[in-house]
C-alpha cells in the first residue's frame, strides 16, 4: 500500500519561521516534522511514499532525498506557484499512488497514530481517522456512529489529517487547486464515508504557539 504525505502549503501561520524553511522541516524532538511521518509509515509497512511540494519545494527534497535512510522509496509531486491544496495536490498525484486504496497524511500534524493499521481496511471510497476536539478547535468536524461518518451530530471530532481513499474517490474531480473538504462532505451525505475514532497522541502543529507545546515524549 502507498502513502502520500501532503507537504505543499505554505505554513502562513507559522511565519516567520516558514519564510525560510517549509513547515515539514521544521524541528520536533530534534528533527524535521516530515521525519516522523517517514520513519512510522516506513515501520508500518508503507514502502512507497509520495509528497507534494510546493513552497520551498526543494529544500523537502534535498531534506528527504529518494527515502532510502527510512527504508521507503520517495516520489514527488511537484505543484505550481501558489500549490494546488489538498484536494488538487491529491488528484494531481493520483499517476504516482497507483490503483489501489492509499492513505494521505497531512504534513503539519504528529502523532503516534498506528498506521499499519489502516493496511487491513476495505475503502470502497474513504475513511477518515477523527480524534477528540483539541480545547482550540471546540466545534469539531464530523460525528461519527456506528463507523459511519456524518456532517452533523454529537459528540462531533476533529478530522485529523489522516485518511484513507480509494483512487475511485477521485473520479470526475476537477484539475487545478481545490479543497477536498466539500468533496468528503457531498460524500459523508451519501454515507460512503467510513471512519474510527483515534484517542491516541494526536497535536495539530499549524502555529508557532502549537509548535511550542510540544514538549512531551515524542512518540516512537
Amino acid at each position: 500500500m502507498r502513502a502520500m504525505i501532503l507537504a505543499a502549503g505554505r505554513g502562513q501561520r507559522m511565519r516567520p519561521l516558514t519564510d525560510h524553511l517549509p513547515k515539514p522541516l521544521l524541528d520536533v524532538h530534534g528533527e524535521p516534522l516530515i521525519f516522523h511521518h517517514l520513519r512510522r509509515l516506513g515501520r508500518a509497512g508503507f514502502n512507497e511514499i509520495v509528497i507534494n511540494l510546493g513552497h520551498l519545494g526543494p529544500k523537502i527534497e534535498a531534506a528527504v532525498g529518494d527515502g532510502s535512510r527510512w527504508g521507503v522509496r520517495v516520489r514527488y509531486s511537484r505543484e505550481p506557484e501558489g500549490a494546488l491544496e489538498t484536494g488538487g495536490g491529491i488528484a494531481q498525484a493520483l499517476p504516482l499512488l497507483g490503483d489501489a486504496p492509499f492513505v494521505v497524511v497531512n504534513g503539519d500534524i504528529y502523532t503516534d497514530f498506528p498506521f499499519a493499521r489502516l493496511r487491513a481496511l476495505k475503502c470502497a471510497r474513504a475513511h477518515l481517522v477523527l480524534v477528540p476536539v483539541p480545547a482550540d478547535k471546540p466545534d469539531g468536524d464530523f460525528a461519527l456512529v456506528n463507523g459511519r461518518v456524518h456532517n452533523q451530530g454529537e459528540p462531533a471530532y476533529t478530522f485529523s489529517g489522516i485518511s484513507l481513499y480509494h483512487p475511485r474517490f477521485f473520479d470526475g474531480a476537477p484539475g487545478g487547486r481545490w479543497s477536498v473538504v466539500p468533496l468528503l462532505r457531498a460524500a459523508v451525505d451519501r454515507q460512503e464515508v467510513t471512519g474510527e475514532l483515534y484517542p491516541g497522541s494526536w497535536h495539530d502543529v499549524g502555529t508557532v504557539e502549537q509548535l511550542r507545546e510540544l514538549a512531551t515524549p515524542a512518540p516512537e
